[in-house]
């Protein structure tokens, strides 16, 4: 809320968000709601197949953008930025008002907020004890960036040149590099010719970390791994503190980035509570999108293009319900056929981690106590009267990237500290005291799908990313979790006296552990890959992000990924936005840029 004062808003924001002021979801502090009223009662769609008669002139657009996520969100701002134009921006969900989504260390209660997640849940999966796991996606403007980690990591160099290299042009490193600068505002490197200074989004370092934080800087410190200074820098290879997107102490997503110094544009309709079920299409042009809102069901008619962002499960399942995907799976679901993509839904993909589990009786981590009750007060007021303190920090303060094999070309585990317990069951703040040593595994080799669990628009769609099914995703998190298991028992962290909770000691040979990752690992929710891009019959999108065969539509945001970036994605889905909006305006590419990358030892 620009113009207030910290104190103020900051008092506001904890007031509403621990007392309850905004647990239904609804504006907080008397805001209106920006389009439509939320969902009540909301008729059903048409059943698959049923002609759409095309709105009044009131309801056509030049473009309409679908899902308000991170990259929809990006879209709608740069594409209203022509004044000549008209845009519409779909949201199934509400406004971003949750005071739990803006402060960075109640990121846990943001996601267990039912009314901002879709709360989707994978099929039971085989490799992973038949466990359906959980994937948390943004029901609300800003999207997953909305109730995310807040994480700022663009991902390996090598990950794009590798998309490039598998046969679309334009997106090496060096070509998308300009875009993550465009998009970026980096407090911490004012002068670093790998970081941008003045776009939207602010990036900066937890101003004081979590005092476990160093132990685990000592620890891998320890182990002989180098220190980096910058994993968006010369090399992403090592450990040190990570950057976030926070700016004064509050969550920065596109959202708040991007879209609402745009909102109040003429040219620009945001619409909230509106769920997009169809894509109208005549002689394979996109001419509109159907949607159902709470005054039921009319259609939005476009002009130039209807652009897909809903995310690595929604964009497919659109696509779907639309008729254009694989014909035997579209027949199978009672979905009539209008073009046949059979790429689409395939190739889903995640990453997949496990936790090393210490509980203590030191009260230094996060959590919530009767020890620490005292200082989590002042924790409370400090964040109100200033936005400072533990409540601005986004908990995941430290991290590394390793290889656990001196040949592999690029770091392939991530180590994740959390200088706070893992609750062993679901609740959104920590209770008790503790740590936890996350291991990712950067490149997994398992492969799934989202499909279709019927002709209704409303009904979640089957997701099945056959997690841990490949054997190298096996071996990789072994190897990870057992250089985890060390950081975690280092010397570094000796004084908490600390006792491993998850697996526990007792679990030591090969078979044991992967038994334990089996029953206990999840993914860390970057679902991509179900719209890849690529000039391959299993391509959905070409390079340029249309969709092969469909003329006036494209897909921009985390499903066109060919493959899931070495870490964090939400930086790589703002790249792949703003990319987007200068192919869809058609704006020249900006200059590639080489800038010197470490060699790999």
């Amino acid at each position: 809320m620009r113009g207030s004062t910290p104190g103020l808003e900051g008092l506001r924001l904890v007031c509403a968000g621990f007392y309850g002021a905004a647990a239904s979801g609804q504006p907080p502090f008397g805001v209106v709601r920006w389009g439509l009223p939320p969902q009540r009662g909301v008729a059903r769609p048409s059943p698959a197949g049923t002609l759409v008669r095309m709105s009044e002139p009131e309801d056509a657009f030049d473009y309409v953008v679908v899902g308000a996520g991170t990259a929809g969100c990006v879209l709608a701002a740069r594409l209203s930025e022509d004044r000549h134009v008209r845009v519409a921006l779909i949201e199934a969900g509400p406004m971003d008002w949750h005071p739990f989504i803006h402060i960075p260390a109640t990121v846990g209660a943001a996601i267990s907020l039912r009314s901002i997640n879709w709360r989707f849940m994978t099929v039971p999966q085989e490799h992973l004890a038949g466990r359906a796991i959980p994937i948390p996606r943004g029901h609300v403007v800003g999207g997953s960036g909305s109730i995310n980690g807040m994480v700022y990591f663009r991902g390996h160099p090598t990950d794009f040149d590798d998309w490039a290299a598998a046969g679309n042009p334009g997106w090496s490193y060096r070509e998308v590099l300009p875009y993550f600068l465009r998009s970026e505002n980096n407090d911490a490197y004012p002068d670093s010719p790998y970081h941008g200074q003045g776009g939207p989004m602010n990036v900066t370092f937890i101003k004081r970390p979590n005092p476990m934080t160093p132990a685990f800087l000592e620890a891998m410190q320890a182990l002989g791994y180098p220190r980096t200074s910058d994993f968006n820098g010369p090399t992403t290879e090592g450990y040190g503190p990570r950057q976030g997107t926070i700016l004064k102490g509050r969550r920065v997503s596109t959202a708040t980035a991007y879209l609402k110094p745009a909102r109040d544009r003429d040219n620009l309709s945001i619409l909230t509570n509106t769920r997009a079920t169809e894509i109208i299409l005549e002689n394979h042009r996109a001419a509109g999108v159907a949607v159902v809102d709470s005054a039921g069901k009319r259609s939005l008619s476009v002009r130039k293009e209807v652009v897909l962002a809903g995310g690595a499960i929604l964009s497919p399942h659109l696509l779907m319900l639309s008729g254009i995907g694989d014909q035997a799976q579209l027949y199978a679901a009672g979905i009539k056929l209008r073009h046949h993509l059979p790429g689409v839904g395939a190739n889903y993909h995640d990453h997949l981690a496990v936790g090393v589990l210490m509980e203590m009786s030191n009260s230094e981590s996060y959590g919530l106590s009767w020890r620490a009750a005292p200082r989590n007060l002042l924790n409370v007021f400090q964040y109100a009267l200033f936005r400072t303190g533990p409540l601005s920090s986004n908990v995941f303060e430290a991290t590394g990237f390793i290889r656990t094999l001196p040949e592999l070309s690029r770091p392939d585990v991530q180590i994740v500290f959390q200088a706070a317990r893992r609750n062993p069951h679901p609740f959104p703040f920590p209770l008790g005291h503790g740590y936890a040593i996350s291991i990712v595994g950067l490149n997994p080799s398992s492969r799934g799908s989202v499909r279709l669990a019927g002709a209704d628009p409303l009904a979640a769609p089957l997701v099945d990313p056959k997690l841990f099914s490949h054997p190298d995703d096996v071996a990789t998190l072994l190897r990870g979790f057992r250089i985890g298991r060390r950081v975690a028992h280092s010397p570094a962290f000796a004084r908490y006296r600390a006792t491993e909770v998850g697996p526990g000691q007792t679990v030591q040979d090969d078979a044991a552990i992967i038994e334990y990752i089996r029953k206990a690992a999840s993914t860390v929710h970057h679902p991509c890959g179900s719209c890849r891009i690529g000039n391959d019959e299993g391509a959905v999108v070409d390079e340029n992000l249309r969709v092969r065969g469909i003329e006036g539509l494209r897909v921009a945001d985390a499903s066109v990924f060919p493959r899931v970036v070495g870490g964090n994605t939400n930086a790589a889905v703002v790249m792949i936005a703003e990319k987007a909006s200068d192919l869809i305006r058609g704006i020249a590419p900006p200059r590639p840029l080489d800038l010197p990358r470490a060699q790999t030892a």
